[in-house]
């Protein structure tokens, strides 16, 4: 039999809801993958926990079950008590713990810095193997430039980013054809989950026709003016109806009394959504996007897009909690790339999201103004083919 592979976990904090956790586990025990349960060929020998100290924390319990050493350095964990580079591959999941938010109310949380102090290791021993950097790359587009640019000196494969882009779609449709306008509906707190939803989005029209060439301009609006923006046609509300119609987890009068509701076209989306807010995404091929964050009428993502008159929408699988399956998706991914060397979609699409992100929030502190971003004029290449789960070999032409 071949000598199992050797990962290494550096990580923020380890409770049983964490990140951490839900893709640990994945290569302790197993997860699902066509059809079977499935065994990564890989221990967990080393790990680096951030905050460990308090009583929720899981490290130490799932360290002794299963023979790895949690160290007191990132450098130790990826040395495993030598002088140089003993593991395979990295697992970095900065996402949970205790950690400052900026003025944008982005998480500080030491991506960068982690994946810094790993690339040190790498440069110190001559050599460098794969990471999966869990999420986005960093709060800051810096930052995420500077990682990828690390990686690339050092040739070693990295991959990053949200489940959303490889988890199921219902019904399983890419868009591989030119593009009008595009509308994600997202749930959840800035900056945790509005990143996701991004992310998704991108991963739906990356591959237009003509390629990605970059965002010309950001802005981020709330309250009344989102619905405005609507009424002044910035975002579709044909789009919106598309999206809602993929959701099964619509508020409001289907709740209590089992009626049919159009939210899109009636009053009550609005009363359901105390905060609303719309992320506007110009495009420098002209394609417009929007990302409306609709907390309180669902709390599922979804996605339409109008391609030459035609609209075609889906949902973005999420299984529930607490074992959180659409995790195992990114898993076979790191997976897929720490066997095979070479990560399955470009990092670039993470720093290109992180960048679009960091900007709509600095709209969002400026008075809610555009923002023009010639920093995100740039292209990357998006995967041969689509990367989520039960991909079709050729686009389908189901619609909304």
């Amino acid at each position: 039999m071949a000598e199992r592979k050797k990962l290494a976990i550096i990580t923020t904090f380890w409770d049983w809801r964490s990140h951490a956790n839900h893709m640990g586990e994945r290569f302790l025990v197993g997860y699902p993958r066509d059809g079977r349960w499935h065994h990564p060929d890989f221990d967990i020998v080393g790990a680096y926990v951030d905050q460990c100290d308090g009583d929720d924390d899981l490290s130490g319990h799932r360290a002794e079950k299963f023979g790895f050493t949690v160290y007191p350095t990132i450098a130790e964990a990826l040395r495993l008590g030598t002088d140089q580079l003993a593991v395979d591959a990295v697992l970095l999941i900065a996402e949970h713990g205790d950690y400052p938010s900026n003025d944008k109310g982005q998480k500080l949380y030491p991506r960068f810095e982690f994946f810094s102090e790993i690339v040190d290791v790498f440069r110190a021993s001559g050599r460098s193997v794969p990471v999966f950097n869990d999420k986005h790359l960093s709060y800051s587009f810096d930052k995420a430039q500077q990682m990828v640019a690390m990686a690339r000196e050092l040739d070693f494969p990295l991959l990053s980013g949200s489940s959303l882009p490889v988890t199921f779609r219902l019904p399983p449709i890419t868009l591989d054809g030119h593009v009008d306008e595009a509308l994600m509906i997202g749930v959840g707190g800035s900056d945790a989950m509005d990143y996701h939803a991004l992310e998704a989005l991108q991963s739906m029209v990356e591959r237009r026709q003509g390629g990605e060439t970059g965002v010309r301009a950001v802005q981020l609006i709330e309250g009344a003016d989102v619905w405005r923006a609507g009424e002044d046609g910035r975002w579709s509300r044909r789009l919106l109806e598309g999206a809602l119609a993929r959701s099964d987890s619509r508020s409001g009068i289907a709740l209590t009394d089992g009626r049919p509701q159009d939210l899109a076209h009636s009053d009550e989306l609005e009363e359901l959504v105390e905060a609303p807010s719309a992320y506007l995404i110009e495009y420098v091929d002209g394609l417009r996007a929007t990302l409306l964050m609709l907390n309180g009428a669902v709390s599922d993502f979804t996605f339409a897009a109008r391609c030459n008159g035609e609209v075609r929408s889906l949902q973005f699988l999420l299984p529930g909690a607490p074992n959180v399956v659409y995790s195992a998706c990114l898993m076979q991914k790191a997976e897929e790339m720490f066997v095979s060397g070479k990560a399955p979609y470009p990092a670039e699409r993470t720093m290109f999201v992180c960048g679009m992100l960091e900007r709509c929030l600095e709209s969002k502190i400026s008075d809610h103004q555009r923002v023009e971003t010639p920093e995100l004029i740039l292209s990357y290449q998006p995967p041969a083919t689509p990367q989520f789960v039960g991909a079709p070999t050729e686009s389908s032409t189901q619609t909304a």
